[in-house]
């Protein structure tokens, strides 16, 4: 393996560390954010963190290319997070959290169908796919009573291949060679830019006083900085150096992160059903990221 395929491993790492411990933050903000307010603040700092970064003005070679970057800022940044958020309003989190897992799965149909240099699919992606769901579902529904909601579930899917869509955009994206953090502060443009007419409809409140909650300040840093302008630079960096299927497997390890967190953060109990459930989404991943390439 080389360093850049390494690099990729370890950024997608960090990344998905970081967003499995964003809902201790959410949940704080939640006492007095609506969720489209929390999304909303917590990309226009990103924006703002990655132009001060890097200043630079991304000059696109023609509207082609500017159509794909909007096409992912309004499907990875404004409709996955929107329709998340308003999953959650009708299904149960559990529900959410396993269906959202599906990500990679429709992510590898995508790349199978529209990007044909993408690594071919093989038996083990999905024997790592059941095995991985089998994990999270013990995690997700440890003590839950499983409860379908059509609707709910429908958005969370929904979701998930909307994610997958942005993973094979990105990837196109990353084809351009423009630098990571301009061409994500571009998609970041478009995804608030496609944001903004849906506050109208969420009850959004422009109130900055709630800031002066050091909890609430340190939070929206914590989304803004490390969840969005880090996160989704790193994000992007190893869907380019690994592709859109690899990266994606990823998402599997976010139940995993969410549990350790809550059993060291917040000092909930480990359950069995949950210890099994984390060795198995392990377990899964690594069967999915299996190198399969034949020796030069």
């Amino acid at each position: 393996m080389n360093r850049k395929k390494t690099a990729g491993h370890l950024a997608a790492l960090l990344t998905i560390i970081i967003w499995g411990t964003t809902f201790i933050s959410t949940k704080i903000l939640l006492v007095d954010f609506q969720p489209v307010e929390i999304l909303f603040f917590r990309f226009i700092m990103g924006f703002l963190i990655l132009f001060a970064v890097y200043p630079r003005r991304l000059k696109t070679a023609d509207k082609k290319q500017e159509l794909i970057f909007a096409a992912a800022g309004l499907s990875g940044v404004c409709l996955y997070y929107l329709l998340e958020n308003i999953a959650l309003t009708y299904t149960m989190a559990s529900n959410v959290g396993v269906i959202i897992s599906v990500a990679p799965f429709f992510t590898a149909i995508l790349a199978h169908l529209f990007m044909k240099s993408e690594e071919k699919l093989r038996i083990h992606f999905f024997i790592g796919f059941i095995v991985a769901m089998v994990g999270i579902l013990l995690i997700s529904f440890n003590g839950v009573e499983l409860k379908l909601n059509p609707l709910g579930d429908l958005l969370a899917f929904t979701a998930a291949l909307i994610w997958a869509y942005y993973s094979i955009l990105t990837r196109r994206i990353g084809s351009f060679g423009y630098p990571v953090i301009l061409y994500t502060r571009r998609i970041f443009f478009y995804g608030i830019l496609f944001m903004i007419p849906t506050l109208f409809f969420f009850d959004f409140q422009l109130d900055l006083s709630r800031f002066s909650n050091m909890a609430y300040l340190f939070n929206i840093l914590y989304l803004g900085i490390g969840a969005s302008a880090l996160c989704f630079v790193t994000w992007n960096f190893a869907v380019n150096e690994l592709g859109a299927v690899k990266t994606s497997v990823y998402l599997y390890m976010v139940p995993v992160i969410t549990v350790v967190t809550s059993v060291m953060v917040l000092h909930e109990p480990l359950t069995f059903l949950a210890g099994m459930g984390t060795v198995l989404t392990l377990a899964g991943l690594f069967l999915s990221e299996k190198r399969t390439e034949k020796p030069s």
